[in-house]
C-alpha cells in the first residue's frame, strides 16, 4: 500500500512539472509572436540608422518594423555574414552581443555591451519576407581623442602669450580634470613666476587653455594636457627672440628671389630658342 501511495505521488508531481513547463513554453510563444499586421512589413525610416559608440560602452542598434505579422526579425554583420540575432534569441559565441525586443512592440534592438573598434561597420536588420528585406545600420566606435590646437610644435615670441587649448572629443563623459605639465612636471599655478592661468570648459567638446604670460626663454620645452578619462596629448613650444621671425622672413625671400630668377632664365631661353628657330627659317627660305 505504501509503494502505491509513492507512486501515485511521483505522478502526481511529474504532472505538475509537465503542466508548468507548458505554461512557461506557451507564455514564450505568445511573447515571440509579433502584433498581427495587415500588409507587407516595413522599416521606419526615421530611426537614427548611423549610431557611434564609444569604445568600452554599450551600444543599441534599433529598427523599427511595422505589420511584421507572424514574421522574423534578425540581425546580420556585414563584415563576416554573421547571423547575430532572430527574434529575442542570439545566435554568436560572443556574448556582448544580445537580441532585446518586447512583446508586441515595434522596436527590435541589437545590444553590444563593452563595444570594440573592430565592431564598428555596416549591421543589417532583416525581416523573413521571400525575399528577404533589410535595413542597415552603420556602427563607428570611436575612441576619446585628446589633441592641442597648433602642435605640435609651436614658436611663441618671447615676451608675448603662449596660448595653448587642449580639446577632448569622444570621451564618455567630460573629464573631471585636466592637468597640464611642463616638461614631465605639473604646472604650479601659484609658483613664483605668476601670469600661469587655466580655463576649462567642459561638455561633449571639452576645452582645456593655458595661458602663459609675458614669455621667457625657460618657458620652452614640452607642454602635455593629460584628461583622467583620456588619452593625454603634447605639444613643443620654442620662445624664439624677434631676430628668428626676421630670419624666417628673410629665408622666404631668398626663396621667392630664387623663383624669380629660375624665372627669368627659363624666358630668357625660351626667346633665344625663338631667335634661332627664326634665323634658321630665314635660311631655309
Amino acid at each position: 500500500m505504501a509503494k502505491c501511495y509513492l507512486l501515485l505521488m511521483i505522478l502526481l508531481i511529474y504532472l505538475v512539472q509537465i503542466e508548468s513547463a507548458s505554461k512557461r513554453f506557451f507564455v514564450d510563444f505568445l511573447q515571440e509572436v509579433p502584433t498581427p499586421g495587415t500588409g507587407m512589413p516595413t522599416f521606419d525610416t526615421t530611426v537614427q540608422n548611423n549610431v557611434t559608440g564609444l569604445v568600452g560602452k554599450t551600444v543599441k542598434l534599433t529598427c523599427r518594423v511595422k505589420n511584421l505579422g507572424n514574421r522574423t526579425v534578425s540581425w546580420v554583420r556585414h563584415r563576416d555574414i554573421h547571423l547575430l540575432t532572430v527574434g529575442r534569441y542570439t545566435y554568436t559565441s560572443d556574448q556582448r552581443f544580445e537580441a532585446m525586443h518586447s512583446p508586441h512592440a515595434e522596436d527590435w534592438t541589437l545590444r553590444i555591451r563593452y563595444a570594440q573598434r573592430k565592431d564598428s561597420g555596416i549591421y543589417e536588420c532583416q525581416i523573413s519576407t521571400t525575399p528577404p528585406i533589410g535595413h542597415s545600420v552603420y556602427l563607428n566606435v570611436v575612441e576619446p581623442v585628446t589633441e592641442i590646437i597648433g602642435g605640435p610644435e609651436l614658436h611663441i615670441n618671447r615676451g608675448s602669450t603662449i596660448n595653448l587649448t587642449c580639446i577632448v572629443k569622444y570621451a564618455p563623459e567630460p573629464p573631471p580634470t585636466v592637468i597640464w605639465s611642463h616638461n614631465d612636471k605639473v604646472i604650479n599655478f601659484d609658483s613664483p613666476r605668476g601670469g600661469i592661468s587655466l580655463v576649462t570648459e567642459k561638455g561633449s567638446l571639452t576645452t582645456s587653455r593655458l595661458l602663459v604670460q609675458k614669455a621667457i626663454l625657460q618657458d620652452s620645452g614640452q607642454y602635455t594636457c593629460a584628461p583622467s578619462n583620456a588619452n593625454t596629448a603634447n605639444a613643443r613650444v620654442h620662445i624664439v627672440d624677434g631676430e628668428h621671425p626676421a630670419a624666417m622672413h628673410h629665408g622666404s625671400a631668398s626663396k621667392s628671389h630664387f623663383h624669380f630668377i629660375l624665372l627669368a632664365l627659363a624666358f630668357l631661353f625660351l626667346t633665344l630658342h625663338q631667335r634661332i628657330r627664326l634665323k634658321y627659317l630665314i635660311n631655309l627660305t
